[in-house]
């Protein structure tokens, strides 16, 4: 049986979700991606809130977590378990397809072999989506996220960055990206932004 392991470097490492974080046998760190990412796109499922992706030009390789899976667990269900969890789908028992024809909205479960000192380490990959990508639209976009459904949730925008702070990724947009959401919403602190945004729709 093949060693598995999940490549997290964005909200995936915070939250693994319900079906794969039981499953969860170590966490490696210390790697980085091997390709570039950067907040290029934007998330329905987040309320438009930007979020990393892999990038063909731009970004930067970022800090990585492995998360290896119990012995067990084969590709299939690796695969299918991240493609669950990636798209809302979870303890639904659906399966992933690879899609037969490929676009930004698209979402692939790609491998890498050999990776990390395990057999296969996978992955998804959605294409950028965001135009003209700059500081300002990004903030515009996670402000537009936290006063929305999304805030509530904290699958926001701000708070999403909060989150891949913490894991100690950042990116070449990623200092002017939180300093336009501290410009535009008037604060000290992506918290306080947080904050400010909730106040300003709910009360």
């Amino acid at each position: 049986m093949d060693s598995i392991g999940i490549l997290a470097y964005g909200s995936l490492i915070e939250e693994p979700g319900k079906e794969i974080e039981p499953l969860i046998c170590e966490r490696k760190e210390g790697f980085k991606t091997p390709f570039s990412i950067e907040f290029a796109r934007s998330s329905s499922t987040r309320d438009g809130a930007p979020t990393v992706v892999p990038v063909k030009s731009g970004g930067c390789r970022v800090n990585a977590t492995i998360l290896v899976l119990e012995a067990g667990v084969d590709l299939k269900k690796a695969q299918d378990l991240l493609w669950r969890r990636e798209t809302r789908n979870e303890c639904t028992g659906r399966h992933y397809m690879p899609p037969s024809k490929l676009n930004s909205n698209r979402m692939v479960v790609e491998n890498l072999d050999n990776f990390a000192g395990l057999d296969v380490v996978v992955y998804t990959k959605l294409g950028a989506n965001i135009i003209d990508l700059n500081a300002e639209k990004l903030a515009g976009l996670a402000i537009k996220s936290a006063k929305a459904k999304a805030g509530r949730t904290r699958k926001d925008g701000i708070s999403y960055l909060l989150s891949v702070k913490r894991q100690g990724i950042s990116t070449p947009l990623m200092q002017a990206y939180e300093s336009e959401i501290l410009r535009q919403t008037g604060t000290s602190s992506l918290e306080d932004s947080l904050l400010r945004c909730l106040e300003e729709t709910y009360n």
